[in-house]
């Protein structure tokens, strides 16, 4: 049986009725599609902004940035909510599905465009229902941005709204 810490992104590790999120969605075609994976304690991602995501010429808009951390902290959260109940992604079992409570972004440097940005992860806390992970976007080392997740397990009787 292979680990959680396998290859395989933890986004892609969601069953398809809640994999549509524009920003980590492997089913949402025209969103950012976000992966994120394990590097010892801490959780990776690596995005590249693209020139649709200017603020000022030159410049990432302090939304994608955002978008990033968010995805990054609810991924993190399910990983270590897979990793803590033995879920095995290999064997077909989906990650359970963290959505946020709270997002909190603090915004230090401005960030380039068409350079990669490397989002990190620490887990601040992690209970069953509910998990907290401060997060660091940098460029080349450089710290750009920081935040804060707080992410809760999605409940079973969770549905889309009526049309």
């Amino acid at each position: 049986m292979k680990s959680v810490d396998s290859e395989k992104a933890f986004q892609d590790c969601y069953s398809d009725d809640v994999s549509h999120c524009y920003g980590c969605g492997r089913l949402n075609e025209a969103g950012l599609q976000l992966k994120s994976y394990w590097d010892g304690e801490e959780t990776v991602a690596v995005f590249t902004p693209r020139s649709e995501h200017t603020a000022i010429p030159g410049y990432v808009y302090g939304g994608l940035i955002a978008s990033l951390i968010d995805c990054h902290g609810t991924g993190t959260a399910a990983a270590v909510s897979a990793r803590k109940e033995g879920f095995n992604p290999t064997g077909g079992e989906s990650f359970p599905r963290f959505v946020t409570a709270s997002l909190q972004v603090n915004y230090l440097k401005p960030t380039p465009i068409g350079v990669p940005l490397e989002i990190r992860a620490v887990v601040e806390e992690a209970k069953p229902r509910k998990v907290v992970s401060a997060i660091t976007v940098l460029v080349n080392g450089i710290l750009c941005a920081k935040g804060r997740v707080v992410a809760v397990k999605m409940p079973d009787d969770f549905t889309l709204p009526n049309r």
